[in-house]
């Protein structure tokens, strides 16, 4: 009995300090109890991290939101009353709440303005994909409708009608189309922004909400200006367009229009790196990550953001195979961080656009052999169908990690400080392996953007 607690005492000690020390860490946290010798695998050859030294007085995280420092402070007394099950499920519980936070942006404008088209483009997919808003020079949205992302289901774009048509008044449009309910809104025009634009303006600005003005054919507006203008000059007239648009909408009592000039065929040129970049800044913290993901992968800005997105969660899927190591059940733990694995491993892939499907949509839209594309790509996972077989093989070949899996299960025999070894290896195994693989996932998706941008 007594060694029991002497155990259970190790244990809790272990899991607070890894949870304590976890975050503020560039690397995986290593916990060492005042009771045991955990190996310290950072600080091996093979690693470029120096070993890190958490003590007692280690302070909690710097968490973004209430929500998440009440998670944190959950786990913290499911572990201190030696209730490990419970600090996975609350763990496991926020994580998957975390992916499915829902944004909901909302976009409008006059009919026949390119609202469809820039919905597609923004969504990653073309006008001609079967999951595509419906397009076309009359008015095809007849009422309000979410096009869910392709890959991002909590994340919905709408197509709202146009204001000002017969089914859609505008006395009566704000009503009509439950404005409530969006986190923010895109207003659309191909040219200028009519009267019908600035009440609309005037009204979502009244309900507290963000709204974007989007200039949404700019490229076919400089084709045009170029074919008139023998000296032209792109930047210049860039410029007058802005103005044109801001000044119009001032005009109308619009206070400060944000105007972002657009190509929905050509999203890497022009100011749609602006517009992302105001609408990440404006949104609410928990919403911001959610938006940064959706975004299509136009440049390697976008690319280093997801990175950071997903890098920043890492430490909470290996605190979750950390808690469930703690669980006294021979072999759950393997069985967990495989799954964990495969789990996390699909997210990067569809995240960089570097799932099978979606490198089969860049060959065929750059006339690039498959083939070509797969031989740019160096990590192990890029292009596969990542199943359990795959993770295990990929473990397997990492050799510290492999040596680290042996350890874990062998430390579990190890009486009273076996299983607070188990749990920290489990933390530092899981840390190591998708830290990895996320920094050569994100090389691969850069390489891919290059290569696309490159032939357009």
């Amino acid at each position: 009995m007594i060694e029991n607690i002497y155990s259970n005492d190790t244990l809790t000690l272990t899991l607070m300090l890894i949870l304590r020390g976890s975050k503020n860490s560039s690397c995986p946290p290593t916990a060492v109890s005042s009771t045991s010798s955990i190996p310290d695998l950072k600080g091996s050859k093979n690693s470029s991290c120096p070993p890190t030294a958490v003590s007692s007085t280690s302070s909690i995280p710097d968490l973004k939101n209430a929500k998440e420092s009440k998670v944190v402070e959950d786990i913290k007394k499911a572990i201190e009353n030696k209730n490990f099950s419970l600090a996975a499920s609350i763990l496991q519980k926020y994580l998957e709440d975390e992916n499915n936070i829902p944004l909901n942006i909302a976009v409008t404008g006059q009919s026949g303005v390119g609202k469809s088209t820039f919905i597609n483009a923004f969504r990653g997919i073309d006008d001609t994909d079967e999951r595509a808003a419906p397009t076309g020079e009359v008015e095809t949205t007849m009422k309000p409708k979410a096009y869910p992302h392709p890959t991002y289901p909590n994340v919905a774009l709408w197509d709202l009608p146009g204001i000002g048509t017969p089914r859609y008044p505008a006395v009566q449009y704000m009503k009509l189309v439950e404005f409530e309910k969006f986190d923010f809104f895109i207003l659309v025009s191909d040219t200028r922004f009519n009267e019908n634009d600035a009440k609309l303006a005037k009204e979502i600005t009244k309900m507290g909400k963000k709204l974007y003005f989007v200039h949404s054919k700019i490229d076919s507006s400089l084709n045009a200006a170029s074919r008139r203008q023998k000296e032209y000059d792109e930047e210049k007239k860039l410029q007058e367009i802005r103005e044109y648009c801001i000044q119009g909408l001032k005009g109308q009592g619009v206070a400060s229009p944000q105007v972002f000039l657009v190509s929905s065929f050509d999203l890497h040129l022009y100011e749609f790196r602006a517009l992302q970049d105001t609408m990440e800044r404006e949104l609410p913290s928990h919403k911001r990550d959610v938006l940064i993901l959706a975004l299509p992968n136009i440049c390697k800005s976008t690319i280093d953001k997801k990175k950071e997105v997903f890098h920043s969660k890492i430490w909470l899927y290996a605190l979750l195979s950390a808690t469930v190591a703690a669980i006294p059940i021979a072999g759950i733990s393997i069985v967990f961080d495989v799954g964990i694995l495969v789990k996390v491993i699909r997210d990067y892939l569809l995240g960089f656009g570097l799932d099978k499907r979606s490198l089969e949509k860049c060959s065929s839209a750059t006339n690039t052999p498959l083939d070509e594309l797969m031989a740019m790509l160096n990590c192990f996972c890029s292009g596969k169908d990542v199943t359990k077989e795959v993770i295990i093989f990929m473990l397997k070949s990492a050799t510290l990690i492999l040596t680290s899996l042996a350890a874990e299960e062998g430390s579990r025999l190890i009486p009273l400080i076996g299983i607070p070894i188990a749990a920290a290896l489990s933390f530092t195994i899981i840390y190591m392996f998708l830290e990895s693989n996320l920094n050569e996932l994100s090389v691969d998706a850069e390489n891919i953007v290059t290569k696309a941008l490159t032939i357009k």
